[in-house]
């Protein structure tokens, strides 16, 4: 089953288009990435389907609800971690606080933070910080869970908490898709790949098709990532 299907997106800002045409589906399950040079249009695609930015035409469909786990994590200061996470289910979903609680608790513990209930985020570290911000999205018990380069605001040393997290999520088939700069995670972990440029979907398959692809964009993307590192 489809969660998520966009047909002939195109979002511009001013004179400047940066989203062409673009039209995409994710299944159940399904975890994808979608990956390109920066100025692509990989973020503006994926706040487009949040809902930060508004598309100028085109459709996005959902089958149940998603969540968003940004890249600067984007807690609140003045919340305990505890707090950050119970906010919105409680206030959005009209849960109990006894309820939002529990769950909270249950998610810290899975994610490997359960004495941080009760600190504030400015006491815990970058890679903490994200895994309290997937904690509260997953609180919210999405269809469908969007990355938007969670790994970005990182320190190497810390990107690995945070890609063994969504490796943990995709085994149990939670659906996702994740806008990154990290290939090798990319290439292990998603079902599917996008690759962007200039704002077109240029490649999509599987990893295998889209890393193996003969296509002179995608080649030059590669060969300038390998020359880098």
């Amino acid at each position: 089953m489809k969660l998520l299907e966009i047909e002939n997106l195109k979002k511009s800002f001013e004179d400047l288009d940066v989203l062409h045409d673009i039209s995409l589906g994710v299944e159940e399950g399904e975890v994808v990435a979608i990956i390109g040079p920066s100025g692509s249009g990989k973020s503006t695609l994926l706040r487009c389907c949040t809902g930060l930015e508004q598309a100028d035409s085109g459709t996005i469909h959902y089958e149940g609800s998603y969540g968003l786990v940004f890249q600067n994590f984007n807690l609140f200061p003045h919340y305990s971690v505890l707090k950050n996470i119970m906010d919105a289910p409680i206030s959005v979903q009209k849960q109990s606080k006894k309820e939002a609680e529990k769950e909270a608790r249950r998610l810290l513990e899975k994610m490997g933070l359960g004495d941080k209930a009760d600190v504030y985020p400015c006491q815990l570290s970058g890679g903490q910080q994200q895994r309290v911000a997937i904690a509260r999205a997953l609180a919210l018990k999405p269809s469908i869970l969007f990355f938007d380069e969670p790994t970005s605001a990182l320190d190497p040393e810390l990107t690995g908490e945070i890609l063994k997290v969504i490796r943990n999520l995709a085994a149990e088939h939670m659906t996702m898709v994740i806008v990154t700069h990290e290939m090798n995670f990319a290439k292990n972990v998603a079902d599917k790949i996008i690759f962007m440029d200039n704002g077109y979907i240029v490649e999509q398959g599987t990893p295998d098709e889209v890393f193996g692809s003969q296509n002179t964009r995608m080649k030059e993307f590669l060969g300038k990532l390998s020359n880098e590192s």
